[in-house]
Order: C-alpha cells, then structure tokens, then sequence
C-alpha cells in the first residue's frame, strides 16, 4: 500500500531536481491536516475534478456558439487536451505530474458563458473590468466550497498556475509554466480542428511555412510541438519552445484571430448582438432583484457588494442556462408557444 509518504519520497528519486516536489508546496492559506494516502496536488486536483464549476465546463462554448454536431469542443474538452498534452510534457521533462494536471484542469474554471464572446460583454458591463484567468481563481478561492469552509482552499502552487496561465505573467513552478504554454498550444491546435469541421476555412487556407515546421495534421503539429518544448526546455529554469517553433505557433495563433476567431462567419455563428442583449439584461435584472440570486451570492453580495455577487453568477452560467433563465425573464410565456 502506497501512503502519501511513500508518494513523496519517491518523487525526490524520480523526479527532476527542478520539478516542484509535493512536500515542498508552500501550503494553503488555511492549514489543513495532510491526507494519509494523497499528497496536496493530488487533492488540489480531486477538489477541482468534484466542483461544480468543471462540471459546468461541459455546457460551455469554447470557440463555435451551439454548433451543429457532436464533435466540436466544449470549454470542458478543451480543458482536457490541455491536461492530456501538459501532463505529456510533465512526463518526458520529469516534472511533477499531479501538480501539472491540477492546474490544467483547474486554469479555465471562470471562464463565462458563450465563449470569449461573453468574456468580452462581461468586461465591457461589469465595473473594473473581467478576465477569465482571474475569475478562475476567485471560483476555486471564494465560490465553490468544501464541507468546511468557502472555497477549495488549493496550495498556492495550482492557486499560482490558474492565475497566470494568460497574459506575462509567469508561474513561478515549472510546471505551471508548462501549462501556459500548452493551454495555447492545444487551442490553436483545436480550433483549426473545428474551424476547418465548420467550413469556416480549409485546409490549403493554413499558412504554408507554418504547416511545412509544424506539420500537415493534428497530431503531428502537436507532437512536433511537444517533442520542441521538451527538447529546448530540457534542464533549463524556464518552459519554452524554441525560437522557430514559438515563431511559427504565435503567427498560426494570429492566423487564427484574423480568418477564424474575427472571422464574419463565426461572429456571425456567435450572434454578438444577442449574446450581448442576454448578458446585459441579466446582469442589470439581479442588480436590480439580488433577492433572487442563490445563496452563495447573496453572501458574497453583503461581503464584496452587489456587483461582485452579479458578476460570479453570470459568469458561473452555462450557455443553456442563461439562455433559459433570459428566457424565463424576458420571453412572455404566450410567445414561446408561436
């Protein structure tokens, strides 16, 4: 039988000397008494795994706004490519594997409803603005709960790497670091997946230099990318791709955002104006009836204010719930039957 441990010891024999070692986590912010059988990244990972926030990942939009058919990527399974491809790199790197698929898991949990679209509406609406890296951590920090207290109560490892896995800041764990980069190098990936799916471009629309590095398929481009970051972060401080590879997956990445992610086609599949019209009207409708937001919220509302408490529960809805609830509100009831 393996105890924690047992667990811990071994990573300090296996592991690369740069990888963040369980027993060396700088803690919670509560203490807590350490589990007989798991070490703390394997419980920061089994929290996020049983919240209700990654449960509602599943109904979440990632690029394409209800598409027809069963194969497009929910903001749930973009979740899991990401973990899939970074526990890889964790692997082959020697790095510490728990820790890296806590993260994963853990980066996309605030993340709103319809996509980025509804990021950019709740940025727009909600005073001081939105980013879905910093909801993330709110949601595992102050909105999802444990038996005994508010919140996950996570290390401050996973805590590190859901906050910066966007924008320049970098984790200070390696692995956290490797997150980051697979998080872009999995949804570049995937979009184009879905994108050419959709029709909205094909395959011979994809830059030609970057294909001829990166490869012609899924697979080869991601695993020419691991192999990449993998073989150039090798003993070194910091997790990068080299310089070719970075060049050519940041100009498929702008790519992206010119022909798919901007594209008249997928704004137009997004609807803007609609996503907007049922963003906004429910945040002014529980700013106006907070009696009616659930629990939690209302708790968060005596503590932080009225539009802290709005701004967590319409980013924690799913597409289909807000489109029922601005149904329920909005909609006449003798409409819906026309």
């Amino acid at each position: 039988m393996n105890t924690r441990e047992d667990i811990e010891r071994r990573e300090y024999e296996i592991l690369s000397p740069l990888a963040c070692k369980s027993a060396d986590s700088r803690g919670r912010v509560y203490d807590e008494e350490a589990c007989e059988y798991r070490t703390a990244f394997q419980r920061d990972r089994d929290r996020i795994v049983h919240s209700k926030a990654f449960r509602r990942l599943i109904h979440k939009t990632q690029v394409f706004l209800a598409p027809e058919g069963d194969h497009y990527r929910t903001r749930l399974t973009h979740t899991l490519e990401v973990a899939q491809v970074s526990r890889t790199v964790a692997r082959i790197l020697g790095y510490n594997e728990d820790l890296t698929e806590a993260i994963a898991l853990g980066h996309d949990l605030g993340h709103t409803p319809f996509g980025h679209v509804g990021e950019a509406v709740l940025n727009k609406i909600h005073p001081g603005g939105f980013t879905h890296n910093q909801q993330s951590l709110r949601t595992v920090d102050v909105i999802e709960e444990t038996p005994r207290r508010r919140g996950l109560n996570l290390t401050h490892e996973v805590r590190d790497g859901i906050l910066n896995h966007r924008g320049s800041s970098i984790p200070f764990t390696l692995e956290g670091q490797i997150v980051k980069i697979c998080d872009r190098i999995a949804y570049v990936n995937h979009d184009i997946d879905d994108a050419i799916r959709s029709g909205v471009i094909s395959e011979d629309d994809l830059p030609k230099a970057e294909i001829d590095l990166l490869g012609s398929t899924h697979s080869q481009r991601i695993n020419n990318l691991i192999v990449d970051l993998c073989k150039n972060s090798e003993g070194k401080d910091f997790i990068s791709l080299s310089k070719n590879y970075a060049f050519s997956l940041s100009n498929m990445r702008s790519f992206m955002f010119s022909y798919v992610y901007n594209s008249q086609d997928v704004r137009n599949t997004s609807d803007l104006s609609k996503v907007e019209l049922i963003l906004t009207s429910l945040y002014k409708y529980y700013l106006e009836h907070p009696e009616e937001m659930p629990g939690i919220y209302k708790e968060i509302e005596k503590e932080e204010g009225i539009h802290m408490a709005v701004k967590d529960l319409i980013s924690g809805m799913t597409d289909r719930y807000a489109l029922n609830k601005y149904d329920d509100l909005f909609v006449p009831k003798s409409w819906r039957q026309l």
